[in-house]
């Protein structure tokens, strides 16, 4: 099973997923935003199995700097636009265990949900 975990490089919250993720031996695949991009398709997978609520990272900077106009009113097809163009507003990490997602970082359920998709 391949276990691929999106973000960007340099976010704290990615350097303490993937430090867990190497701590307990689980090989993954990275995929830096910054560098890379994010495919329209993929996107909207997650959007459909979490909700484009749960992707968007509306804590950051990057979303918080958009002007008000920008912000209100937001639609799942708006949402995903504004992530496609800038993906650093895409909530990190998102981990991909198959056909299992995971958003954002937390030990407790990464010791959770990877030990199960490890039976």
């Amino acid at each position: 099973m391949t276990t691929t975990i999106y973000g960007i490089k340099n976010c704290d919250t990615m350097k303490k997923a993937r430090a867990w993720l190497d701590g307990h031996s689980i090989a993954y695949e990275f995929h830096d935003y910054k560098a890379a991009g994010i495919e329209r398709a993929r996107l909207k997978t997650w959007a459909a199995k979490l909700g484009w609520e749960t992707l968007l990272n509306r804590a950051g900077t990057t979303f918080r700097k958009l002007p008000d106009a920008d912000k209100a009113g937001l639609t799942e097809a708006r949402a995903l636009a504004l992530m496609l163009d800038q993906p650093s507003m895409i909530k990190r990490p998102v981990l991909e265990v198959g056909d299992k997602l995971l958003v954002g970082f937390k030990p407790e359920v990464y010791e959770k949900e990877l030990r199960a998709s490890k039976r």
